[in-house]
């Protein structure tokens, strides 16, 4: 096998920041070339090279790079001084070193995925429907690169083929390429993988995480939505963002054909899913946790819907993931007040009120909008009742604000006074529960175990995790992170039509299936009934609202927020309010219950988009910098 051949070294390096003078370049001879001859003589290496190109997938429960920590949805105590997403979040992102830098790894990946490519066919031993369904995976993880990358960077190089090192220094500095090319080129790659991919994996033992049909159908309506979406769509704000050749990178005509192409793929991957028997999660009582309530039934339907593995929602899921450090940083240092020298769990990880604001009230609608929900006295004190105890502990003195809200939002967070199920306790009538002020037994003990907001992440946390009470153990429930479910697709599928199309029944149908799981009931009904603003869902304006925030209730947490606030160009309104919560630094409830204001965040339209290093554009003098930056 030729050396040139087999890899077609990609001088990408233009793109990742490796140095490189245009009269030295041809001396670079690649450090993995030796790997590259031999890995594609046998199956069982050339599927340890497919794994490579797995391995780039970013890992959000890696809080180090993780997007809840750079937006609003994980809050940290002061502790964090040196993660890097969290100095996202307070305003320190740069050009010299940018932070949560994806630009080098993101075209590593895709160099990797081109080298499988350019290769594989050469592999004795692989079957033609392996081989297939081996390229196909690799054309799907070509194409989630360049989306993570689009959205990310917004218009960048796309990379068809790695660069043969027989080009020329000019050849070698790409530009970015506008937006619409580059939507084309992952819908083009999508495509190609639908013609290869199987329906499902063959061995759930061993392939569980691997693409198959349903994961790229669900990506490519995800893609064309981000692609309809105001950020990408008619934005006039970078109508003057060009290349130095003088190109445009957006279209800033709005397009109504793109929110019809993005209601057809969310439909079809939708049809796809229900054909291969994925259907929205629901708890099934088992030996360990039975003759529970409705409420706390419906309460598990969320919860357990994120941490039980491999459910029959999750059409993606990420293996490479860190749930059980997570689930430490969420549980509460002693949960049970047993096991208070137990220093595994932490529940250092907070959410402010900007997120648990979104979720509805008991019937179905936001707080400020329910005609029977004081939110004037939001902030006033009640004791919680018999009627109640599923949700709040029986006389404990709590916010009005925690009562006579939606089950997800129990389901989501804990907080001072809130019932916590399982993890120990798995009588329903007998449950813990949480006491958060300081002096209290899941109060703020130093620095950083306590939530900065006064609000758990509970979402996270397995409900048959077990800590010990003597020694230093908490045995938790590993389980992969969940990159995409049927439930978005039913979200996404419901915004796509009504930005299409306007109001309809179908719009309403695929909502209130969300709906429906979380016990809620439809939306016509709910705004006619109980809004102050009854009619909000007849006009295309109003159920937009509705779509956006029954969006963030149900995604909470998982990790879209960050990008759908972008790509509905309403971040620079969301993070320049004051970041929120409780007061934790006290002991009784009239100090406690006031609204603190932990920090303020800057956002303006430079922060729409990453930055690239100033180093990577004076190596590539083609490249332009993200616009603001």
């Amino acid at each position: 096998m030729k050396k040139l051949s087999a890899y077609k070294f990609a001088l990408v390096l233009l793109l990742t920041g490796t140095t490189l003078s245009c009269d030295k370049y041809l001396d670079l001879v690649p450090d993995n070339v030796a790997t590259i001859e031999h890995a594609f003589q046998m199956r069982n290496t050339a599927e340890r090279y497919l794994f490579t190109c797995y391995s780039f997938v970013p890992n959000y429960t890696d809080y180090n790079n993780s997007v809840l920590s750079a937006g609003d949805e994980w809050l940290w105590p002061s502790f964090p001084n040196n993660i890097p997403s969290w100095h996202v979040a307070r305003g320190l992102q740069n050009t010299n070193a940018p932070l949560m830098n994806f630009w080098p790894t993101m075209y590593r990946a895709l160099r990797e995925c081109n080298i499988f490519l350019d290769n594989v066919d050469h592999v004795p031993d692989l079957l033609p429907r392996e081989r297939d369904s081996w390229i196909g995976e690799v054309k799907f993880l070509k194409a989630y690169y360049h989306f993570f990358l689009l959205t990310m960077y917004g218009p960048v190089p796309i990379v068809r083929e790695n660069i043969p090192i027989s080009a020329t220094p000019e050849e070698v500095r790409v530009t970015r390429q506008p937006v619409d090319e580059v939507v084309e080129y992952i819908v083009e790659l999508l495509d190609e993988a639908l013609l290869l991919l199987p329906e499902q994996v063959q061995n759930q033992n061993s392939e569980l995480g691997r693409i198959t049909l349903p994961i790229a159908a669900g990506l490519k309506a995800k893609v064309l939505v981000y692609a309809a979406s105001p950020l990408f769509n008619g934005n006039s704000d970078f109508a003057g963002y060009t290349n130095k050749d003088g190109t445009p990178l957006f279209n800033t005509e709005y397009s109504l054909e793109k929110w019809e192409k993005a209601a057809e793929a969310t439909k079809a991957a939708i049809e796809l899913c229900h054909r291969l028997g994925y259907s929205l999660y629901e708890f099934q009582e088992t030996n360990q946790a039975r003759n529970l309530s409705e409420e706390t039934k419906l309460k598990m339907n969320i919860r357990n819907m994120f941490t039980e593995r491999w459910n029959s929602e999750v059409i993606w899921a990420n293996t490479n993931t860190q749930s059980v450090t997570l689930q430490h940083l969420s549980t509460p240092a002693g949960l049970d007040p047993d096991a208070l020298n137990n220093s595994i769990p932490v529940g250092t990880l907070g959410v402010p009120f900007r997120v648990t604001n979104l979720f509805y009230t008991k019937n179905g609608v936001p707080i400020n909008e329910d005609l029977d929900w004081n939110y004037t006295n939001r902030f006033n004190l009640r004791v919680g009742k018999e009627v109640e105890k599923y949700f709040i502990k029986e006389g404990y003195t709590t916010a009005e604000y925690n009562f006579d809200r939606e089950p997800r939002f129990y389901a989501t967070f804990g907080f001072d006074g809130g019932i916590w199920y399982g993890n120990g306790k798995f009588d329903d009538n007998d449950s813990w529960y949480i006491r958060q002020k300081v002096g209290q037994t899941q109060g703020k003990r130093g620095a950083w175990v306590h939530p900065l907001s006064g609000y758990f992440t509970k979402k996270y946390v397995h409900y048959s995790n077990i800590m010990t009470v003597t020694g230093n153990v908490y045995t938790v429930q590993p389980y992969p992170w969940i990159m995409l479910r049927l439930g978005d697709l039913y979200l996404l599928h419901a915004e796509a039509m009504n930005e299409a199309y306007g109001p309809s029944d179908e719009v309403y149908e695929y909502l209130d299936y969300i709906r429906q799981r979380a016990g809620l009931k439809g939306v016509v009904e709910s705004w006619s009934n109980h809004s102050r603003l009854p009619t909000k869902f007849a006009t295309q304006a109003g159920l937009r609202e509705i779509i956006q925030q029954e969006r963030g209730v149900e995604t909470a947490l998982e990790g879209s927020r960050f990008f759908d606030l972008r790509r509905w160009k309403s971040a620079v309104e969301v993070y320049n309010s004051p970041v929120t919560g409780w007061d934790v630094d006290q002991e009784l409830e009239q100090s406690y219950y006031r609204e603190k204001i932990l920090f303020r965040q800057e956002f303006t339209l430079k922060n729409y988009f990453w930055p690239i290093s100033e180093y990577d554009l004076i190596v590539n003098k083609n490249l332009v910098q993200t616009l603001g930056w």
